[in-house]
């Protein structure tokens, strides 16, 4: 339930509420944006988009039990709506006011890669000392983050938000919103290069995140990744890597019973951890909520328990065993930093290395020489064999050589991999959360 009245989301919105009085002291179940995920009791946020209109829908999330509707547009005598000027800027006027309502850590997280895994890392750790509320699922973006802060309870302690941006601009509004003290940068990588168009530019637009963070604000930011090790953030910067340089790091203990050992080193501290996690970059995440954990005053022992709580989210590094195989399944998301750390760690687990790859989407005009450079990184690090589909991967193949073979499609792809793979192999899964592979995944799932 949202710990909110629709009769105070009416009047933070500045909004004209049309349906029953009574219902202004109802709290809203739900907040929904997709009219398929209406149901009894749910507000329904009705959104212009390019493609779709949500007001075209508002009848069938009567249907389905919602409680309102915020929209623009105004509807039948009595119905239950809040009518606002425009739908997206009244959300950010909510947002904003509910943030404006707590005076509490506020901890941001971006960068091109890891941005989930690094919120729900760091929750685990800041929930071992305060109340925490974490961004839910994906909802990193301009509709995501306002609806986020709409359903903080009352009573958080702590916020950690994850901020995903893919358009320059997008970075100053989220930073403005949500106005984070801590903001955690986890890397900058070729990502949503379109229209950011390099690295220095994907930099420039994610360090708006701290745009309203004032002189007391905190970078906590990867020393390994050059570009961040080397910008001027304009705050106290902490530094946390495997680098001997950084102010935060880590050095491998080995395989514990759950996953990974390691030991973190900052300043005075030194103590072992366990990441119950696959991937050096899970590390990554373990050194980041340190470094946030003892900027916000924790100690040892609540860091290392919340990392040891720490669980996978969705198709991000998970691991499956089936059929006496090892499945990395990473099918959420893919650019060639994430594609290069996963082929890592892949060869990091015993057996024959396969790699299963779909296309990296919105790279720009250098994309097909991005992919032919994973393939050609996959052929150098020792990969047995790398199996691929969609439109820009057959350019893996031409930098991958012998060991590669493209399917026309995914759907051709899953029909002909049980009978690729054997037992005792070690699979990565990966590809840009629009190629769906985890039809892929399903496919050897449904042999079992």
């Amino acid at each position: 339930m949202i710990d909110m009245t629709l009769g105070e989301i009416a009047a933070l919105s500045g909004g004209v509420w049309t349906g029953e009085a009574a219902l202004l002291n109802a709290h809203p179940a739900k907040i929904v944006t997709d009219s398929r995920d209406a149901g009894e009791g749910s507000l329904f946020i009705a959104f212009r988009g390019e493609h779709t209109d949500g007001h075209r829908y508002i009848p069938d999330v009567w249907k389905r039990g919602a409680l309102a509707v915020l929209c623009e547009e105004k509807g039948a005598a009595g119905e239950g709506r809040i009518v606002v000027e425009e739908v997206f800027a009244a959300l950010r006027k909510i947002a904003s006011a509910r943030r404006g309502e707590r005076d509490i850590p506020f901890v941001g997280i971006t960068g091109s890669v890891g941005k989930t895994t690094a919120k729900e890392m760091i929750a685990a750790v800041l929930s071992e000392h305060f109340a925490t509320f974490k961004t839910p699922g994906s909802m990193n973006g301009q509709v995501g983050v306002p609806i986020a802060l709409m359903t903080m309870p009352h009573g958080t302690e702590a916020a950690v938000v994850e901020m995903g941006i893919s358009l320059p601009g997008e970075m100053k509004k989220l930073g403005e919103l949500v106005r984070p003290g801590v903001g955690v940068f986890m890397n900058i990588a070729d990502a949503h290069l379109e229209a950011l168009h390099d690295r220095e530019g994907v930099l420039r637009e994610k360090c708006d995140m701290l745009c309203a963070a004032g002189a007391e604000g905190v970078a906590v930011v990867n020393g390994d990744d050059t570009l961040l090790r080397g910008h001027d953030f304009g705050v106290r910067k902490i530094t946390f890597g495997l680098g001997g340089n950084c102010d935060v790091r880590a050095e491998s203990l080995g395989n514990g019973e759950q996953g990974q050992r390691w030991r973190i080193l900052a300043g005075a501290h030194d103590f072992p951890v366990e990441i119950p996690a696959y991937g050096v970059y899970m590390v990554y995440a373990a050194l980041a909520a340190a470094a946030v954990g003892f900027t916000l005053g924790l100690t040892e022992e609540e860091i290392a328990a919340g990392i040891g709580h720490y669980a996978t989210v969705g198709h991000r590094s998970r691991l499956l065993r089936v059929h006496g195989m090892t499945i990395v399944d990473d099918c959420y998301n893919a650019n060639p930093y994430s594609d290069r750390f996963a082929i890592d760690s892949l060869m990091e687990l015993p057996g024959r290395h396969v790699c299963v790859l779909g296309d990296m989407n919105e790279l720009g005009e250098n994309s097909a020489e991005l992919h032919r450079g994973i393939g050609a990184y996959a052929r150098e690090k020792g990969v047995d064999a790398l199996y691929t589909a969609g439109n820009m991967s057959v350019h893996y193949g031409e930098g991958a050589g012998g060991i590669a073979r493209h399917f026309e499609s995914r759907e051709a792809l899953a029909k002909a991999l049980p009978a690729l793979l054997r037992e005792g192999d070690a699979v990565l899964i990966k590809a840009s959360h629009s190629c769906r592979f985890e039809y892929v995944l399903d496919a050897l799932l449904e042999e079992e």
